[in-house]
């Protein structure tokens, strides 16, 4: 929200007791979602195209333009939170169900593989993966285009607004005060390392 880019959002439902992550459909009657998996089926990749490119230019060709923009966008904001499940089954297309036309990128969802989610919190970022384009996320964010879209200013203060929501009584169940914290500080490093990168030009060191 603060970045400005196209996403579901998702809050939390307590049933019992239990927390449920829950989203709105963001498909209507009219559309469908097309998944990039199944985008990048539609013909063999070129032996000079990685799979990056070959998902570009398919998307092009089916008029949909911008889509580095919001390549961009995904990538950016799954270095921010280390996604570490961004496979090609959980971005795409959305086209119209009933003509078949291409009409935009889907938004950003289902982007719950990310934080550390499955380690312990003494080592919550070791051997991180990433998905789809490449293996390491540093790497990935090489794929931008352009960080000039990132108004890094609108961040501020963001580490505030994480802890809020992980100090909530109930979540506290699952995520104790040593998991927040390192959560909240890895998250400020990240954008840290983010701003320096679009800013100097420079290469994102480890983290």
């Amino acid at each position: 929200e603060r970045l400005g880019i196209t996403h579901v959002p998702y809050s939390l439902l307590w049933k019992k007791g239990k927390p449920y992550s829950v989203c709105e459909d963001f498909i209507s009657s009219e559309t469908e979602l097309v998944s990039a998996q199944r985008v990048m089926s539609i013909k063999p990749k070129a032996n000079h195209h990685n799979t990056y490119t070959h998902y570009v230019t398919l998307c092009k060709e089916n008029g949909i333009d911008k889509i580095e923009h919001s390549l961009d966008e995904m990538i950016v904001i799954d270095y921010i939170i280390a996604n570490e499940d961004r496979h090609f089954n959980n971005f795409g297309i959305i086209r119209n169900a009933d003509t078949l036309k291409w009409l935009r990128a889907a938004p950003i969802f289902d982007s719950g593989s990310s934080l550390g989610y499955n380690k312990p919190s003494s080592n919550l970022y070791k051997d991180m993966q990433c998905k789809p384009f490449k293996k390491s996320h540093n790497d990935q964010l090489k794929l931008v285009t352009s960080f000039d879209w990132v108004d890094f200013s609108k961040l501020n203060g963001i580490e505030n607004d994480i802890s809020d929501i992980l100090s909530d009584k109930r979540i506290t169940e699952y995520i104790d005060t040593t998991r927040r914290n390192a959560i909240v500080d890895f998250v400020t490093n990240r954008i840290y390392q983010l701003e320096n990168t679009a800013k100097n030009k420079s290469p994102i060191t480890s983290f």
